[in-house]
């Protein structure tokens, strides 16, 4: 079978928020890239769908923001959580110097095919899909390359630069001998969705009593649901039955009581397995890795998506001129992960954190009244603290400005 072979300054696996991102960026600036997505489309159930206040500003800087908030979209100023019998407002983000004050919440398959139709603009982006990244190119101690599968055959990307944004069980990643180091999760969730009606309450809210964790998002039509369990205890659920997991539901979410039979059977029900690690050392002399690739997180505070973002901001800052220039250098790579290492670092910390001193207690405590922690008897009383854990959630520990210029013509 002929291998179709193509030569672009920089190829990059995964066409998820950090490789699209980096894609549209690169391209913009002139550099010639290709991005590589593995599926048919970006149709995909429960992924996250939290568009931050640090990205709405990104989108701003790039004169994209009005045009994107046209799309269908709900808006979160607030983060409430019930802890027993009192609710709280964990984060307020209408205090934040950033044009948008809240985060969105919009499916990703529309934010992805957003960022690719104005990539699509410029000469020198192109978008493969179903174009599964299965191996890497080296030549003399180097990585060279990408080797996909697609519909027509091979192909193969001769590069400068390989990014790995292709998620946390990274192909790319594996294929380099990269170290992961894991840092550990006591849960997973599974998650589903329930209708809507206007009688609903209207605010999303994490929901913990002893022994239960329950997520809500409004999504407009529907409930995105995200029930989170003990690490490994889905099998053990699904073995006590369809009709007890609806009974659980229907207690934590009482005004959906009548509603728990449409969760039809075990395929509405998605299992999220939680991951939290990082790599020691993200790149190796013509690889990158950045997103989930590089850091897989929790989702405590729904954070993921923002930091793969920022990653691939601060990768396109450093890298667009080396790449543009066809001077890169390994030394070029060590920077990215010096900038975004220590954000990394900081995020995971509060979010191990946060799993040891909360989540793991409710999920091992018993069936009762749950006490709310000092956090969030303090978050209830003073106002002006909901501001820090907005500040972490919607901005990040270090939010990236675009640095990239804007250029219509075609890269090498």
């Amino acid at each position: 079978m002929t291998v179709r072979s193509r030569t672009v300054a920089c190829a990059v696996a995964g066409g998820g928020p950090a490789g699209m991102m980096l894609g549209l960026l690169l391209a913009r600036a002139g550099v010639s890239v290709v991005v590589l997505e593995k599926h048919a489309d970006f149709l995909r159930d429960f992924r996250g769908d939290t568009i931050h206040p640090s990205t709405l500003e990104l989108m701003h800087e790039l004169g994209l923001l009005e045009e994107f908030l046209t799309l269908p979209h709900q808006e979160v100023e607030r983060l409430i959580a019930q802890v027993g019998d009192s609710t709280v407002i964990v984060a307020d983000f209408t205090h934040l110097p950033t044009r948008c004050k809240f985060i969105a919440m919009m499916p990703q398959w529309d934010f992805l095919d957003f960022l690719a139709r104005r990539a699509a603009r410029y000469p020198a982006f192109r978008l493969e899909m179903r174009a599964e990244a299965t191996g890497l190119i080296e030549e003399a101690g180097r990585v060279a390359g990408v080797r996909a599968t697609t519909p027509a055959g091979p192909l193969e990307i001769r590069a400068d630069l390989v990014v790995a944004a292709d998620g946390r069980s990274s192909v790319l990643r594996e294929q380099a001998g990269l170290r992961v180091e894991d840092l550990g999760a006591p849960m997973d969730v599974l998650w589903f969705t329930l209708s809507r009606r206007p009688s609903d309450p209207e605010a999303s809210m994490g929901r913990f009593d002893a022994g239960r964790i329950f997520v809500l998002i409004n999504r407009g039509q529907h409930w995105q649901c995200g029930y989170v369990i003990p690490k490994c205890a889905a099998d053990e659920i699904r073995r006590g039955g369809l009709d007890a997991f609806r009974a659980s539901v229907a207690a934590l979410v009482p005004f959906a009581a009548g509603r728990v039979g449409e969760i039809r059977d075990w395929e509405a029900v998605k299992l999220l397995t939680v991951k939290v690690d990082r790599l020691r050392r993200w790149y190796r002399p013509g690889l990158l890795c950045i997103g989930d690739a590089a850091h897989a997180m929790s989702p405590v505070g729904g954070v993921g998506i923002n930091l793969a973002i920022q990653d691939a901001v601060a990768a396109a800052n450093l890298l667009w001129q080396p790449l543009y220039q066809n001077r890169l250098t390994t030394d070029h790579l060590g920077r990215v992960q010096r900038r975004r290492q220590w954000p990394t670092r900081v995020t995971q910390g509060l979010q191990i954190a946060m799993q040891r001193r909360i989540i793991t207690r409710v999920l091992r405590g018993g069936r009762g009244n749950l006490a709310p922690p000092l956090l969030v008897r303090l978050l209830a009383r003073c106002a002006i603290l909901r501001r820090l854990p907005a500040r972490v959630v919607g901005l990040g520990i270090r939010a990236e400005h675009i640095e990239t210029p804007a250029v219509e013509t075609a890269g090498r």
